[in-house]
């Protein structure tokens, strides 16, 4: 009770809920009744009939190496873990069709976080406590090894519950079957809290105090916070007294995480690793703009709270993950090669009627390293992990290459769907010093993409482009120079002419990412089929997005080196791998 009364003095709050106000489903996005995000993609025509896609065109966008079920809607990886020799993947899936509903977990192992096998169901919606769903939900490994999975259920009246679960049999590497506790739920909403703003527990830490904790999402109002419950068991919890953070006008938190980096060593840590050379992430997706924000910080134990190094940059308005299509993820530590590894949800952003042509909607962005950036001391580091580059087959390389102002250079390749890309560009400083002012206020998001000419930029690659870049995505940097001499550098996606369909997601995603004196601008982008993951400056910055284009498919898809600067010539080195497919 005490927490429940020092949650609403710190943000002014009614002790009072109302009823909820439901929309009818066909009002409203698909998910927005159960009070999870809507899992629909918005047509940007209206009223207008979907694009004619060819069964060719559908069948090309499905991808060679990224995780997805062989059919169906898949949306929020859940519980992903290492035991007894293989990575476990849970997801979210619907058994019944490509578009969301009928939520239960699917299951998928891994040596390699690479090559996947596809396994039974791990939990179906057969209790009056998850019948509408099994939603998020995390593992945690207890100090004996035993496994404990707690997750979200949508109940029989839509409320918002967290249900602990465990294996069958815990000599079973494969985890085949799992078992849920006869007692669920062991958390209801606490009162304050709105019934359906109560989800996705995170990993426990475990304490000083002998206890173990979690977070879980929710919000007061429009401001999102993160509530904390210590347990022994995990069939028992407390509410801490205190919120553990908050940040006024953000909205929902979704699939809250919480780990710790190490400000030192290159390893991950353990989620309940402590102590003075330790950072605490928080991250938090949030309902509102469908995006995942973390934040550095420090974590006081004894309080139960933890506080961003820079409030400028607070979890909901800092830092993201990714600039594109990236939500729902979350990490988990990976303590056979200690490191720890970010998963996320890749939505599709296409047409509904295409989904359902072609059979499956969504799938899982490649798994990614995460370690603290010791370089600027302000950031994370996101890279693919390692066991990718297996599938890396003939490498070409194009080294020193110069391009004048205005210059498109095709790398001729024999195919250009399944990629593994390493780019480096270098603009000299005398023509950084000569330019005066220019810029100051561009933005990746509204300044024309790749089309714009300005005195720095934009300069870097065109994926999935069809020979006359008809077609075309460009993946680039854009320099803005301010008139203290400053550079600011920004790293985008134009998905503006990605493809003759009118019914797809055309926008332009990024944002600036930090350059060091000395360093070269470098980026690599992961290309499979309808997706391309591009990372910049070792993984400070990284953008996500799908693309569906028309004709620069299969052998018609091609690879070009461009330059847009108005006064800028640009020095390129560029590493490509074709990639073989994964085989799921």
């Amino acid at each position: 009770m005490m927490g429940k009364i020092i949650l609403m003095a710190m943000y002014g709050l009614s002790m009072s809920v109302p009823a909820a106000e439901v929309t009818p489903a066909t009002e409203v996005a698909r998910g927005v009744a159960e009070g999870v995000s809507a899992k629909s993609f918005p047509s940007p025509v209206m009223g207008v009939p979907s694009f004619s896609w060819t069964n060719q065109m559908l069948t090309w966008q499905r991808t060679g190496f990224h995780f997805q079920p062989k059919k169906n809607w898949m949306n929020d990886p859940n519980g992903p873990l290492f035991y007894k020799g293989w990575y476990h993947l849970f997801y979210q899936y619907n058994p019944g069709g490509p578009i969301w509903g009928n939520i239960v977990w699917g299951h998928a192992i891994s040596r390699d976080l690479v090559h996947w096998h596809h396994l039974p169901l791990a939990m179906t919606a057969d209790q009056w406590y998850d019948i509408n769903g099994v939603w998020t939900g995390s593992a945690t490994i207890l100090s004996d090894g035993q496994i404990v999975m707690l997750y979200t259920g949508s109940t029989n009246e839509t409320v918002q519950v967290q249900n602990l679960a465990y294996p069958a049999d815990p000599s079973d590497p494969l985890l085949l079957e799992w078992v849920k506790y006869p007692n669920n739920p062991v958390l209801v909403p606490p009162p304050g809290i709105h019934f359906q703003d109560f989800r996705d527990p995170t990993t426990a830490w475990y304490t000083s105090d002998a206890k173990w904790r979690i977070a879980i999402g929710s919000k007061v109002n429009k401001t999102g916070i993160s509530l904390v419950y210590g347990t022994v068991d995990f069939k028992n919890y407390e509410l801490l007294d205190v919120v553990m953070h908050a940040v006024p006008g953000t909205g929902m938190r979704e699939c809250v995480d919480f780990y710790p980096v190490s400000r030192s060593d290159e390893n991950g840590l353990d989620t309940s690793e402590n102590g003075p050379a330790v950072k605490h992430v928080l991250k938090a997706s949030f309902d509102d703009d469908r995006n995942d924000y973390y934040a550095i910080g420090s974590y006081d134990e004894a309080s139960g709270t933890w506080v961003p190094d820079d409030p400028k940059k607070d979890v909901g308005f800092g830092l993201r993950y990714d600039y594109g299509i990236f939500y729902a993820s979350k990490t988990f530590y990976d303590q056979d090669k200690k490191r720890r590894i970010l998963w996320s949800w890749i939505k599709e952003t296409d047409s509904e009627a295409a989904d359902l042509r072609k059979g499956w909607a969504s799938l899982q962005a490649i798994p990614r390293t995460v370690v603290f950036d010791k370089k600027t001391g302000s950031n994370l580091l996101q890279w693919p992990v390692e066991e990718v580059e297996k599938l890396r087959l003939g490498k070409k390389s194009f080294e020193n290459m110069e391009l004048e102002a205005g210059t498109v250079v095709s790398l001729e390749l024999a195919s250009a769907s399944q990629l593994d890309i390493m780019a480096e560009f270098e603009i000299s400083e005398d023509t950084l010093g000569r330019v005066i002012e220019n810029d100051v206020d561009y933005m990746c998001s509204n300044n024309g993409g790749a089309a714009r000419r300005g005195a720095l930029g934009p300069f870097g690659l065109l994926v999935l482009a069809d020979k006359n870049q008809t077609e075309q995505t460009p993946v680039y940097f854009y320099l803005a120079k301010g008139a203290d001499g400053d550079i600011k550098t920004f790293f985008c996606t134009d998905q503006s002419r990605s493809s003759l369909a009118y019914d797809v997601d055309k926008n332009i995603y990024g944002s600036t990412v930090p350059v060091l004196r000395g360093e070269r601008l470098t980026m690599r982008i992961l290309v499979d089929h309808s997706i391309v993951e591009s990372f910049a400056q070792g993984g400070r910055t990284c953008i996500t997005s799908r693309v569906y284009p028309t004709r620069s498919i299969y052998d018609e898809a091609q690879l070009f080196l461009f330059n847009n600067a108005t006064q800028a010539k640009v020095s390129a080195s560029v590493q490509v791998w074709q990639m073989s497919s994964a085989n799921f």
